[in-house]
């Protein structure tokens, strides 16, 4: 599988996971909640659009190993997710005052400097990414293996 093959890949699944992540948030947000609706529609639309990517790319997948494919798209999906993770919470404007609501409810911060606040901020988007890309690697790869699995023939690929 080519480099350019991944990248679009990646790119197919960036937009079928944001389709399948919009439509489920729109069902799941008001009867689950807001932290549990937006959490599960984020799981399950990744677990969708990789199964998606995987028949689409079957073929693509099975002319070298099926696990060092698959682990390619994986690791620049974990790569892009975690990139726009950063900047999606650059272009929140209330990203900063909920992590300063959270970590006030969680500690005393009463004589907490800025800098304090500024690196506690920076842990916190660190370890959103982190967490998001984990889970993109994880999912990503479990839905593009499990939907390569079906057989092409020899006109398919």
């Amino acid at each position: 599988m080519k480099f350019s093959d991944v990248i679009y890949a990646v790119a197919v699944f960036a937009v079928i996971d944001v389709l399948v992540y919009f439509g489920l948030g729109i069902v799941l947000i008001p009867s689950m909640g807001s932290y549990w609706g937006l959490n599960s529609s984020a799981m399950v639309s990744l677990l969708v659009a990789g199964l998606i990517v995987g028949l689409v790319f079957a073929g693509r997948i099975q002319e070298e190993s099926r696990i060092r494919a698959v682990g390619k798209i994986a690791v620049l999906l974990a790569v892009f997710v975690g990139v726009s993770a950063v900047m999606s919470s650059a272009a929140n404007a209330y990203y900063s005052v909920s992590v300063k609501e959270s970590l006030q409810n969680t500690y005393s911060t009463g004589a907490w400097t800025t800098t304090d606040w500024y690196v506690y901020e920076q842990l916190y988007l660190v370890g959103g990414v982190a967490l998001n890309g984990l889970l993109a690697l994880v999912l990503g790869f479990v839905g593009v293996y499990a939907g390569s699995m079906r057989k092409t023939s020899a006109k398919t690929k």
